[in-house]
């Protein structure tokens, strides 16, 4: 069974599961059966070619790593926006990894909407669309038939939502607790060691772990955007982001620093998801944990999640938040997962 795939957004996640795809080809035909092409690219910064026969995988990476774009390609059709792309290409998979947008989830709803209205299978980490539309989207694409996937808008690689709905089927969840943004865990990490948040902050920037705009990381709102993911996919919920009371860590000192480690404590950014009179509630905040909290030993760039259900008591998984070969095997995992569902 082979899938043409484009390519909606070519930045560093992007090019993360192109060298996947292209390293991997001959084991996952041979451990999965699963074929593909990538057919075309479209990115406003990178460029855009599509060639119905498939692009070569090395030749565009190696493009992007020299040129920084891949206007130097030189086969194909060229100069198509996103949704001409989306629209008009041979593509069965659309691969959404445009920039997200917390706000109101544009560019990446108006690429999904339009892909699963074309019925065409959708993968994405943008948690926007995801947080923002979750309803909506999936109900769209069990409609039309087709596949919507986005394991990599929570923990990048490390496994939340399908560990949730796959592993975790038949259990209850009723709570979601944990450090799901890697960048202020790494900045608390740090303040703790006695740097200050100015100082961790350009570091946190340097490492390409925080934006030259860091809002959304150190306001919380990307750890708010997860939270009401989870809280929607994995228990049921109907949240708005605006629904979840969020505080990030800006207003936290070297002195609360301090203060807490004479305690016996740290500070990590919590995103919180439970069950309440029936009800789905959220919130992110800044907590207090203790030495006998597996929280408190999460350190660095590393995130954590504890699901608390009714059969297992607590489950807890470890693992990176981000990175480029990380978030990219999100997305490989979930063309692996979308092609055993079809190939069923």
């Amino acid at each position: 069974m082979g899938y043409n795939l484009a390519f909606i957004g070519f930045g560093v996640v992007g090019q993360g599961l192109a060298q996947l795809l292209d390293e991997k080809q001959d084991c996952l035909r041979e451990s999965f059966g699963l074929e593909y092409k990538v057919t075309a690219i479209s990115d406003p910064v990178k460029g855009s070619v599509y060639q119905e026969g498939g692009l070569d995988l090395k030749r565009i990476l190696a493009l992007v790593d020299k040129e920084g774009n891949i206007n130097g390609y030189g086969e194909g059709v060229k100069g198509w926006d996103s949704l001409k792309t989306i629209q008009d290409s041979n593509a069965d998979v659309i691969i959404e990894v445009s920039p997200t947008n917390i706000e109101n989830g544009e560019p990446g709803i108006s690429h999904i909407r339009t892909a699963l209205g074309k019925m065409k299978h959708v993968i994405t980490t943008n948690k926007g669309p995801v947080a923002l539309f979750y309803r909506e989207l999936s109900e769209l694409a069990k409609k039309n038939g087709v596949v919507l996937k986005f394991e990599g808008t929570v923990l990048s690689g490390t496994p939340a939502i399908n560990l949730s709905l796959d592993a975790l089927a038949g259990a209850d969840v009723c709570e979601i607790k944990g450090i799901m943004n890697g960048t202020t865990n790494y900045m608390l990490t740090k303040m703790a060691e006695g740097q200050s948040y100015d100082d961790v902050l350009k570091e946190a920037q340097r490492l390409g772990y925080a934006e030259t705009k860091p809002d959304a990381d150190v306001k919380g709102w990307d750890a708010q955007a997860k939270i009401v993911i989870l809280a929607n996919v994995v228990m049921g919920g109907m949240l708005a982001p605006k629904d979840v009371p969020t505080e990030g860590i800006t207003d936290i000192t070297l002195d609360d620093i301090e203060k807490a480690r004479k305690d016996g404590k740290r500070y990590k950014l919590i995103g919180h998801a439970w069950k309440e009179g029936g009800k789905v509630m959220a919130r992110v905040s800044p907590q207090l944990v203790g030495t006998d909290d597996f929280l408190y030993h999460v350190n660095g760039v590393i995130n954590a999640l504890t699901f608390d259900t009714d059969v297992l008591g607590k489950v807890t998984v470890v693992g990176a938040g981000a990175g480029k070969k990380e978030t990219g095997f999100s997305l490989l995992v979930d063309l692996i997962n979308m092609h055993n569902v079809r190939a069923k």
